[in-house]
């Protein structure tokens, strides 16, 4: 039993755990801020490209 506690007292110590705590929350950020950013352009960039799509095809023939 002292072992298991002495094992789960290094990993819980151990710095490896936090910095992995920290790159999760940084990449759910990222992807929240991604999301958002898709949700509020999205519309207004599928607009934008049909119109750029339209132009090309009547340019091309």
């Amino acid at each position: 039993m002292k072992d298991l506690i002495a094992r789960l007292e290094i990993r819980w110590s151990d710095e490896w755990g936090a910095s992995l705590v920290e790159y999760t929350l940084l990449v759910t950020l990222i992807a929240i801020a991604a999301l958002l950013a898709i949700t509020f352009f999205g519309a207004t960039l599928a607009g934008e490209y049909s119109d750029i799509s339209s132009a090309v095809a009547s340019a091309t023939g």
